[in-house]
């Protein structure tokens, strides 16, 4: 039963594709240094989310078909964060309790990111909360994460439809490393 569970073809590439390439942006190293996300567990996944909330959004804009692949990318980053919690040890009891607790994190960051970005303010305040949790980010990092944030909902808004429900993703480069760029 796990092994159809969490095998990938429980998924269709596409999906798979699309989530792929959400994790390879989530942990390019510059987010860690120069936007100076915390390498820490809850860090990647922030990371993860608020780049999986991007590219939801951006589907949705799809109609229904875009719609089915943004749930379809849901249910795939969940049941790779089932995957994750089981392979560092969670136990099976508990791991229920930690998806449910995820999934809360998720919804709360979706609906602050989006009214931040609806709203076309910086998204400051939202980042602080939630991206960065415990640090202390210098405003010059915010702002930069801001900017990186409103770069790239540009970016996938640019992207065509048949582009992302062939699986076809991408995101504007990371900013590139500058010395003395992070400061926490």
């Amino acid at each position: 039963m796990f092994k159809r569970l969490f095998s990938r073809s429980r998924f269709d590439a596409t999906t798979h594709d699309l989530y792929d390439t959400i994790v390879a942006q989530a942990r390019q190293p510059v987010l860690y240094t120069d936007l100076a996300v915390p390498d820490t567990l809850d860090g990647r996944f922030d990371l993860v989310v608020l780049h999986a909330i991007l590219v939801l959004r951006r589907l949705r804009k799809g109609g229904e078909d875009g719609a089915k692949a943004a749930q379809a990318v849901f249910d795939i980053m969940f049941a790779d964060f089932d995957r994750s919690l089981r392979e560092i040890g969670v136990g099976d009891l508990k791991v229920g309790k930690k998806i449910k607790q995820m999934a809360q994190a998720f919804y709360g960051r979706a609906q602050s990111y989006g009214a931040a970005l609806d709203s076309g303010e910086a998204q400051v305040d939202v980042l602080r909360r939630n991206l960065y949790g415990t640090s202390q980010p210098t405003p010059a990092v915010l702002e930069a994460a801001a900017a990186y944030v409103r770069g790239q909902e540009r970016h996938l808004a640019a992207l065509a439809d048949s582009d992302l429900l062939a699986g076809r993703l991408s995101f504007a480069p990371a900013p590139l490393p500058r010395a003395g760029n992070v400061s926490i």
